[in-house]
Parts: structure tokens; sequence; C-alpha cells
């Protein structure tokens, strides 16, 4: 867990050259219920007294020379995200905790890292010197729950506890529970100024009495509540990176590196026998910001120039958007969505059906194109003509629906309309076939008319307002068929409607 409680300042302090070169203590100010008031303060505004939600006045009248500017949320949330993900360079898992602000606290997993590090201890020290050498006012500490590492990164920077936390967050003050002011106080009015005060109390008089957060925090702390991580960026599986002695920028380099990253990692995930179907490659640049890319392919694979040539065709659309910064110091490709693919020999006398050379065609087009530009007809278990068939994305296409084949005896029209359209029609009984109809204005006689097909919706599948269908084919003089329903019968509805829904050939 990292914590930057100066966030705000120091990151304006690091943009601004006149603020880095200050020597005046400098706060945000904002607006709340029509008085200015203080949102953020440096380290220097704080060691002459001044605190968040304090009149802006009243600072003034205190420190004169103060620098005071207005506070850009939006700007800080950006920024700290991009902040966030450039620390994935440390760990797979990197999430903002919302809980407090959308910046200043920062979560990582390390779980199967720190050894890349020399330990739990080199780790901390080395992110938390680094963030240093930058000009951030930083904490940390590590434990087995974000809860317990959150308290501990707070009120007693630098710990690392193993096992149980109970000990180590005994001593520290119950607002290390991520608890509101109303329900700090209250518990501080109580004498329950410690954590390690509300071991063995009566827990549902604590929730009574304090709200329900106030147990599950305390769970959470404890390790007794899971409480999962939002990655920011996508969780990888597997990956294969390289750093860079002196950044690059040209859009070329990054290819050619991405195109040796892939054969990499294809022979990482030859040795396991699996297969990826996303694929997501990290551009880390010097200015602590990450750029990310990702691809998805129809099936799993592991063949790199397969993957490299995805990669490529992304590139195409974006290049316009690409922007190293002041140069790109490593580049990490990863892998995820993983599943078993064995290893197959291929013969002299196989079969060659094309379908792998399909769905590679597939993939590169709708790399280059979006997913959404391929699309297939799946077949719907399901009668009613508009919803028999729906589209969707090739490269993310479900199974079919063995249900969904049902021959059809009766005719079925070429083409159908995007909806059924309202017609008026003239029959010589209620339930006979129609003589004519008017559709958009134009009337059209009919010389002959087949039916009807009754067509009613799946009982599985009840739909407020859906009536059954009776369905007519209608030839008119010149030849032309249409097929046209009636929507619900004299006996259900007082008035059915008549619509068209097709034409035949």
């Amino acid at each position: 867990m990292l914590i930057l409680p100066r966030w705000a300042t120091d990151c304006l302090s690091r943009a601004d050259p006149a603020l880095a070169a200050r020597k005046h203590p400098f706060v945000l100010w904002e607006k709340q219920k029509g008085a200015m008031r203080l949102a953020e303060v440096d380290l220097h505004a704080a060691s002459l007294g001044l605190f968040a939600q304090q009149n802006l006045s009243d600072a003034r009248a205190l420190v004169p020379e103060l620098e005071a500017r207005e506070i850009d949320r939006a700007y800080l949330e950006q920024v700290f995200a991009d902040f966030a993900d450039w620390h994935s360079n440390a760990s797979p898992i990197v999430s903002v905790l919302m809980h407090r602000s959308a910046y200043g606290d920062l979560c990582l997993d390390i779980t199967g890292v720190a050894h890349l590090f020399g330990g739990e201890a080199a780790m901390l020290e080395k992110l938390t010197g680094r963030l240093r050498a930058l000009g951030y006012t930083v904490n940390g500490a590590i434990a087995g729950s974000i809860g317990a590492a959150w308290a501990l990164a707070r009120y007693a920077p630098g710990s690392i506890v193993e096992g149980e936390p109970d000990e180590a967050l005994a001593p520290l003050p119950v607002a290390g529970l991520r608890l509101d002011a109303d329900q700090v106080s209250g518990l501080e009015q109580m004498g329950l100024k410690t954590i390690g005060a509300l071991y063995g109390r009566d827990r549902r008089a604590l929730g009574a009495r304090f709200g329900k957060l106030l147990v599950m925090r305390l769970d959470e702390a404890l390790g007794q509540l899971e409480e999962r991580l939002v990655p920011r960026l996508p969780e990888i599986e597997r990956h294969a990176e390289r750093r860079f002695a002196e950044p690059i920028g040209l859009i070329d380099d990054v290819l050619m590196t991405a195109n040796d990253l892939a054969v990499r990692l294809a022979q990482q995930l030859e040795g396991e026998a699996l297969g990826a179907q996303a694929f997501h490659l990290f551009l880390y640049r010097v200015d602590h910001k990450v750029m990310s890319l990702s691809v998805n392919a129809a099936r799993a694979t592991r063949d790199a120039g397969h993957i490299g040539r995805l990669f490529a065709n992304r590139v195409e659309r974006l290049v316009g958007e690409y922007d190293p910064g002041f140069g790109i110091d490593m580049i990490r490709l990863a892998a995820s969505s993983l599943s078993p693919l064995a290893s197959t020999q291929v013969g002299a006398f196989d079969a060659h059906d094309g379908n792998g050379d399909l769905d590679r065609l597939y993939d590169r087009v709708a790399s280059r194109l979006g997913p959404l530009s391929v699309l297939r007809s799946r077949f719907v278990n399901s009668h009613i003509p508009e919803r028999a068939v729906k589209l969707e994305p090739v490269i993310a296409r479900m199974p079919d629906d063995p249900h969904a084949h049902a021959p059809v005896s009766a005719p079925r029209p070429i083409r159908l309309l995007p909806a059924p359209e309202p017609i008026e029609v003239s029959a010589e009984v209620p339930d006979g076939p129609p003589a004519g109809m008017t559709w958009r204005r134009v009337t059209y006689r009919f010389d002959k008319a087949s039916g009807p097909e009754r067509i009613a919706v799946e009982w599985w599948t009840p739909a407020e307002g859906e009536l059954t269908r009776d369905y007519y084919v209608a030839e008119d003089r010149d030849g032309r068929r249409y097929w046209i329903f009636r929507s619900g019968l004299y006996g259900e509805a007082a008035h059915p409607r008549w619509y068209l829904h097709g034409f035949f050939a």
C-alpha cells in the first residue's frame, strides 16, 4: 500500500516550475456551501497550522504570503490514474482506492513479485524511495489485507506484517479503519479510540450503534472478510517484457520489440501447453505514464507471427494518437484469457480445411477495423422471425444453440424488413385472408393469398404486449408476393393490427 497524502500539491508543483521554485506555502481551495475553503495543503502549509476545510480568508490572515489556487479535481484524478498505471511495472495488479478520494491511495498486489526486488522490505524501500526522489510525499506498508495495509501505511508507515495483523493494528487509531468522521467521533466519545479497543466487543451492538460499515471494515482489516481489488489495467496471466538502456520513440521500433516479445511469450505458452485469446501491449514512458493496446483472437492461439500482425494492424488505426512523450523505457506484452492448447503435428498428407486461415483473417480484419465491424449471424431458439437470428462479433462468438436449427417447412421471404411496418388491410370476413392492403399510403390489391401460419411467443420467454401472430403470403396483380401478419386474435384483442414483415423473390 502506498499513501500519497500531499499528491495534489506535489503533482502541481512538479508540473509547474514556478511552483517548484517558490518559497511560500501552497494550498488548493474550492467552494463549499458558498464559502472558499482549503481542499489540499502542502507540507509547508501544514507545518504552519493550515488544514483542510479551513476558510481561505482565515488561512490568508495567518499566512499572508500564502500561494493559493483553485483545485481542479478532474485533472488531478486523471493524472493520478496514469500515475497508478505506471506502477504496473512493479506489480501486475494495481488499484486506486476510491473510498476517500479518487487520488492519493494506491494499492498493489505484490503476491509472487516481491522476490524480484530482493524481498518485501527491499521492494517497499525501492517503491517509496523512487517516489520521494521525484518529489512526492509518500508512506507505505505491507500486510496481508487491504484494510490492514492502509491503516499501517497511514499511521505506522514502513511496517511489514506477516501473518495475522491483530497485534500490529491494535494500537492504531480507529480512523485507520477507513471510517467517516462521524463514526470516528462517536467511537472516540465512547472511549473506543484504538482498533484494539474494538476486539471482543459485541458485533451486533457495534453495528446497531455505528452502522454495519464499522463491522465490515474491522473484518476486512483483520483478514476475516475478503476485499477484492479492482485492477486499473487488464489482469495479465503471462507476460514478457524488455527494458531499454536508452528510451525509444519510433512506432516501428515498438512494433519490432512487440514481435520479439511475441516469440518469447509464445515459447512460454508452448511450454505450458496453453493458448490465449487476449493480448495486451503496455508501453511505459519515462514521464511515468503508460499506454496500453489490446487485441483479441477468435480462438486461443500462441502463433507469434499472428500476434505480431494483430498489433501491427491495430496500430494502423491509432497512429494519429500515438504519443511516446519523452521516450519509452520498457515494453511489456501480456496474455490473458488462457486455455489449454495442445501441440499439433502437421503432416504432408493432412487435410487443410481452411478454418484456421479464416480465423486468422477474422482476427486481422477485426484488429484493423474494430471488433464490431466483423459480424456473423447466429441462430436463436425462437420462432419469432426478427428474433430468430442475431448478429455478434466473430472474434467473440458464442456456441450455437443446438435447438435453434429446427427445420421450418413453411415458405420464408428472401428479405425481411428491419421491423414489421403497420398496414391497413381489407378482408371479406374477419378471420379470412386479406384482399388488399395500404402500405406507405399506397394501396395494393391481392389476387391470391395463402395461410394462415400461426406463430406464438415461446412460453418460457413471455413478453408484455406480445400477441399471437397469423402470417399470410399474399400476391398482388403484378406478381409481387408479401409476407404479412395479423397481431392478435379477434377473441384476445378488440382490434387486431396488421403488419408487413417481408418480401418474397
